[in-house]
């Protein structure tokens, strides 16, 4: 049964302001979801049969979030992850296998009391898959065993949660050398959900990137240009961007350890890539090679009027120990400094004035809310302000995002929301949790008389759904 703590979840508890939120809540809590940016993996779309597997597999083994946790104290990885290389264990084996990991994150789901990770798994649990009881050690079995009996209905395949969650659409995060593959097998199956590619460069244009060289071949093969020079690169580059869009996509997204743009010179350039393709590249390389190929990027979205995004400041893979045994995105990217308004002056110059341009920036670095990226969001007519990212995206990270960005960017010159994530059944907990912040952010507006309800009922609105659109060209 639903209780009035739950329904009033992240209000304030002065009534005042949450009477004014139920109201702003009650308005936009039934809006479509509209999920821009993400990584859910498209092959889930795409076989109409596919099964999310077990409790551990949807919960626990590809979530970052929760292996961190779990791993910082003292829980071994080799106990939560299957380690890359080794077979495919028995049907028996392997259930055996996640029945035990389950019990460990259940032994230990204390720790994520307060913590965002709990308040999605929670809201996942009990509005999913109808567990209401608190997750202990005690009920761990049992509670697996009932979300394992409901993942092999097919009320759970993730097409019918896509309807079920009420999304309008969904963009999945694709490398820039992917054949597109699983997305051609949801346009040609005549299923009527909107999954959308979004164009990753990183592995081609970060000189850096693991297996560059065999990225850049890749890249070659599948553009069906043979890569030589910079020139041809970026003729590659183009091609691809034109597939993606011919397959739907609206946006690229950017990862790099700094917002560091620079012009080079062709000749420049070129010298760099080449130094690259020979396995010579000096020690500033790729970094200038990255910071213009940022700027390229937004030329080219001028060109063909894909939106861009940039996600900087986390240095990855800082745990090189758990890098080297288990790969990347096991919870080990740390948060770096960073500055913006020196970096971006190059792009911005060049490109934060063309009408065609978007550029979607998110951070790590909260400082740089008031002082950077509001006041650039205020003023070049380019730039949105990505929500709450990765470490922020809670609901305290909300609140500072909310008083520090609005007084001087406004709502609109930011991108509402996306959830940013793998695990596909969190995202309606996450989109709620946003709407929640946000209208009890707005309600304290009202309550102190900085704005009326009835334009709180608008922001409300476009802070839930209509930025997001707008935005992203949805």
């Amino acid at each position: 049964m639903t209780t009035p703590a739950y329904t009033d979840r992240y209000f304030s508890p002065d009534p005042a302001v949450r009477d004014v939120a139920r109201i702003l809540y009650a308005s936009i809590a039934a809006l479509p979801l509209v999920c821009p940016h993400g990584h859910v993996d498209p092959r889930v779309f795409a076989d109409p049969d596919y099964s999310f597997g077990t409790p551990a597999d949807l919960f626990i083994i590809p979530d970052h979030y929760v292996v961190r946790m779990l791993y910082s104290q003292g829980v071994p990885m080799e106990t939560l992850l299957p380690i890359p290389g080794e077979e495919e264990p028995a049907a028996e084996d392997k259930d055996r296998r996640h029945r035990a990991i389950w019990q460990t994150f259940a032994d230990h789901f204390y720790l994520f009391r307060g913590t965002p990770t709990g308040m999605w798994i929670r809201d996942e649990l009990r509005d999913i898959f109808g567990v209401e009881e608190k997750l202990t050690g005690a009920n761990a079995q049992r509670i697996y065993d009932r979300i394992a009996e409901k993942l092999a209905r097919p009320e759970f395949r993730p097409r019918a949660l896509y309807a079920r969650f009420n999304i309008e659409a969904l963009c999945t995060t694709d490398a820039a050398t992917d054949p597109l593959v699983h997305h051609r097998r949801i346009r040609d199956s005549g299923w009527h959900g909107r999954i959308l590619p979004t164009f990753r460069p990183d592995g081609v244009i970060n000189l850096d990137a693991p297996n560059w060289r065999a990225n850049i071949e890749q890249l070659a093969k599948v553009s069906g240009i043979s890569i030589i020079n910079h020139q041809s690169f970026l003729t590659a580059l183009e091609q691809r961007r034109a597939c993606f869009k011919a397959m739907g996509a609206v946006a690229t997204d950017h990862a790099a350890l700094t917002p560091f743009t620079v012009a080079l010179s062709e000749r420049e350039a070129d010298a760099i890539f080449q130094r690259a393709l020979r396995g010579e590249t000096m020690p500033n390389d790729a970094a200038r090679f990255t910071g213009h190929m940022l700027m390229q990027m937004a030329r080219m979205s001028v060109e063909d009027g894909l939106v861009m995004q940039l996600h900087v400041g986390a240095l990855r893979n800082h745990n090189r120990a758990v890098f080297e045994r288990f790969g990347p995105d096991k919870g080990a990217d740390i948060p770096i400094a960073t500055e913006y308004t020196r970096n971006l002056q190059p792009l911005l110059n060049a490109f934060g004035n063309h009408p065609r341009f978007r550029l979607i920036l998110f951070t790590l670095d909260e400082t740089t809310y008031a002082r950077e990226l509001a006041p650039l969001a205020g003023h070049y007519p380019a730039v949105r302000l990505g929500p709450p990212w990765w470490f922020h995206d809670s609901l305290n990270g909300m609140r500072r995002f909310f008083d520090q960005v609005m007084e001087t960017a406004g709502i609109y010159n930011t991108a509402g929301f996306n959830d940013d994530t793998r695990a596909f059944c969190s995202i309606p907990a996450r989109h709620d949790l946003w709407r929640r912040a946000a209208c009890d952010w707005l309600a304290g507006l009202v309550v102190r008389h900085i704005v009326d309800e009835e334009d709180a009922l608008e922001m409300a609105r476009a802070l839930a759904y209509d930025l997001t659109k707008l935005t992203y060209n949805l």
